[in-house]
């Protein structure tokens, strides 16, 4: 976060005084990035608390929330970026290509300093969110160094407003791959990989199952996967239950899934068919014949 606010406080006395839309909008997404730091080391105390009476799933969610908001202030800043940009293409101001060339080359150290220090390889969605911030920002600091060259050699001015407009596309393009991700958590959505019918008839044809409805498949955080169904086993002691049981979840936590809640139910008290029945009918014959 240091390096940061020291790359944020150049670049923006930089574009000032060079006149420079390219290094104002990288300005804005190094603000950004103080903002995705500070979220995320927020969000990774918080998450880091273990589960009480308050969050029985555990604080990963806190983590998610702060991505997402990442992510939209990714979103905000490319379009105040675009909409700049388009202003001074129809008037490109004039631009002293010496400063900007020189601030940005600083800019450029800090962010790899800090895609250095952050490492990559993150399975945590908010260390992601912020690292992709950075990464962004590192771009983005190139291309505004390869507007200062042009303009320097060329004298061409609209070097300027095309490299902010790229940075803006580098932008809203991290920022919505951000939101999306976060948001296919909080809709409970079911995790990628993970396909609910697959799952259910892998369980169906495991032995003494005779179906298996009321499947959920959800995420509790970034890569914590979780899943519940009803089970549908013939009338037999609970002890031998818990056998079947152990094996389901044995196969569960082969796939991927080690947050499980199964229910299992006694075939003979069903009288009439309303429950739904995965399982084959030719296969649920050859489970009676056992």
């Amino acid at each position: 976060m240091i390096v940061t606010l020291i790359v944020l406080f150049a670049e923006v006395v930089g574009g000032i005084i060079a006149n420079s839309l390219a290094l104002l909008s990288d300005a804005g997404h190094v603000f950004t990035d103080v903002f995705a730091l500070g979220l995320s080391l927020i969000a990774v105390y918080v998450g880091k608390r273990p589960s009480d009476y308050r969050a029985t799933w555990g604080y990963q969610r806190i983590g998610i929330l702060a991505a997402l908001i990442n992510g939209s202030t990714l979103v905000v800043i490319s379009i105040l970026i675009f909409v700049e940009t388009y202003r001074r293409i129809f008037s490109p101001p004039e631009i002293n290509s010496n400063v900007m060339l020189l601030v940005a080359a600083g800019g450029l150290v800090g962010n790899i300093v800090m895609a250095r220090l952050l490492g990559e390889g993150h399975g945590d969605l908010n260390m992601k969110s912020a690292w992709l911030h950075v990464l962004g920002d590192l771009f983005a600091t190139a291309g505004v160094i390869a507007a200062a060259i042009v303009i320097k050699f060329t004298g061409w001015h609209l070097a300027d407003p095309i490299a902010s407009g790229a940075v803006g596309i580098i932008i809203i393009v991290g920022g919505s791959r951000v939101i999306k991700e976060s948001l296919w958590i909080f809709l409970e959505l079911s995790p990628l990989g993970f396909h609910a019918e697959d799952i259910s008839k892998t369980i169906c044809a495991m032995e003494h199952v005779l179906g298996v409805h009321d499947v959920h498949v959800w995420s509790i955080g970034h890569g914590v996967p979780a899943f519940s169904a009803h089970v549908l086993l013939n009338d037999r002691k609970i002890s031998e239950t818990d056998v079947i049981r152990g094996q389901i979840e044995d196969k569960l936590s082969e796939i991927g899934i080690k947050h499980t809640v199964l229910q299992m139910e006694c075939a003979e008290c069903q009288t009439n068919g309303l429950y739904c029945q995965i399982g084959a009918p030719d296969e649920t014959d050859h489970h009676h014949h056992h």
